[in-house]
C-alpha cells in the first residue's frame, strides 16, 4: 500500500469518530426532556416565569459587617417587568428584620422602619447606607467582613426571592443607635 493510502485509512476513522461524536451532540442540545434543559428556553417560559414571578433582580448586594446590635443590607433592586413591585418584608437566620428609609426630622437625619420598598416598572432602586436599607436588628451573631448571608424578601403578592450577600467593612454613615433601637441617628459627618 502506498503511504498516502495508510495515512488516508487511519484518518478515515477518526473522522467518522468526530463526525458521530458532532452528531451526537447536535442531538442532544436540540433535545428537550423533562429531566434535561433545553439549550434553548422556549419564549414562552421565559415571558411566563419572569411576568408570574414578579421577582426582582439583585445587583451588588451586601451587608455591613458588625460585631452586635443592628447592622444593614443594601444592593440595588431591578424591576425588568411592567408592572411595580413592592417589597413588604425580609427575613435572614441572623436577626429579625426590617425595611428602614432615613429622613429628616427635627433637623436630624433619623432611620424609621417603612411599610414598603417600591420598585417602579423597568426601573431599579438602590438600597443605600443614608437611605433605604434593609435593617438587621439584634443580631444573634457577629456578621464578620467575608461572611455570606441569605436574605428572602417577600413582595405584596406573597410571593419571595431569596439573594446572598457578602459582608463588608463598612466606616462610612456613622449610625449611632439608641437603646430603643427605634431612632438611629447619622452624625453630621455623614
Amino acid at each position: 500500500m502506498p503511504l498516502t493510502t495508510v495515512a488516508g485509512a487511519r484518518r478515515r476513522p477518526a473522522i467518522l469518530l468526530a463526525a458521530a461524536a458532532a452528531s451526537l451532540a447536535v442531538g442532544v442540545v436540540g433535545c428537550d426532556s423533562s429531566d434535561r434543559p433545553s439549550a434553548q428556553p422556549s419564549p414562552s417560559a421565559s415571558v411566563s416565569a419572569s411576568a408570574a414571578t414578579g421577582v426582582l433582580g439583585i445587583r451588588d448586594p451586601w451587608v455591613k459587617a458588625a460585631d452586635k446590635g443592628m447592622t444593614a443590607a443594601f444592593g440595588t433592586l431591578v424591576n425588568d417587568s411592567d408592572t411595580d413591585v413592592t417589597v413588604t418584608a425580609a427575613a435572614t437566620a441572623v436577626s429579625p428584620m426590617e425595611l428602614h428609609e432615613m429622613t429628616m426630622k427635627d433637623g436630624k437625619m433619623v432611620m424609621q422602619p417603612k411599610q414598603g420598598i417600591v420598585v417602579k416598572a423597568h426601573s431599579s432602586t438602590t438600597l443605600q447606607p443614608g437611605g433605604e436599607h434593609l435593617m438587621l436588628m439584634d443580631l444573634k451573631q457577629p456578621v464578620e467582613a467575608g461572611d455570606e448571608l441569605t436574605f428572602t424578601l417577600t413582595f405584596a403578592d406573597g410571593k419571595t426571592q431569596m439573594f446572598t450577600a457578602v459582608a463588608k467593612p463598612f466606616t462610612g454613615a456613622q449610625e449611632s443607635y439608641g437603646p430603643d433601637h427605634g431612632q438611629p441617628t447619622l452624625s453630621p459627618a455623614a
